[in-house]
């Protein structure tokens, strides 16, 4: 049932997409063509669309870090350094680069070290422990006085602006889904790439 279910869905997002080829503006009637190299068929227009929405989304969710950070803190820092400093703190426990780095799904380590001397200078969270394997690093009080008062910026201004929209919890909840999904696709084409790229 649920099968049958998810099958209309994709066939209905065919037709969609096939429409969305066709569509005509209301200014001169002149056909709007999303097809291009990335996008020939009207499938690969969804996906196309799809991913140029991650991207928008990507660089506006980072901005939004960035500002939101910016308005309980002097130091300035990306989103993937604001998103670092939050997986720290997450459940109150340390964390080593290996937990940060597959907590956040990266593999540029050189990057996370950078941005953990970063977070560590602007006194928002420490190093503790020695050696290859016993390295942590954990919020400071001040970590957690910023990460406290992100929490409540957050609340008022980014939660507040969505739970005006009906019903849209559901739909965070299916886009969630989705995401993860569509995670664990790129990992395996990214493998299968990686594996068989020719020199």
């Amino acid at each position: 049932m649920g099968l049958a279910v998810e099958d209309t869905a994709w066939q209905g997002a065919g037709v969609m997409a096939e429409k969305k080829v066709q569509t005509q503006n209301d200014t001169g009637g002149q056909a709007l063509d999303y097809r291009w190299h990335l996008a020939e068929t009207a499938g690969e227009v969804e996906v196309t669309e799809l991913e140029f929405a991650l991207m928008r989304a990507f660089e506006g969710f980072g901005r939004w870090q960035s500002e939101c950070l910016a308005g309980v803190c002097q130091m300035p820092a990306s989103g993937p350094e604001n998103a670092l400093l939050h997986i720290i703190r997450m459940h109150d426990r340390p964390k080593s680069i290996k937990e940060l780095a597959r907590l956040a799904n990266r593999d540029d380590v050189p990057n996370i070290q950078y941005s953990l001397r970063k977070l560590i200078g602007g006194g928002l969270v420490v190093r503790k422990g020695a050696g290859r394997s016993g390295v942590s690093y954990e919020v400071t009080d001040e970590g957690r006085r910023v990460t406290d008062d992100y929490g409540a910026l957050r609340r008022r201004l980014l939660l507040a602006e969505l739970g005006n929209l009906p019903g849209f919890s559901t739909r965070l909840a299916e886009a969630a889904r989705v995401l993860n999904v569509l995670t664990g696709i790129y990992e395996e084409v990214a493998r299968v790439a990686a594996t068989h790229r020719r020199a």
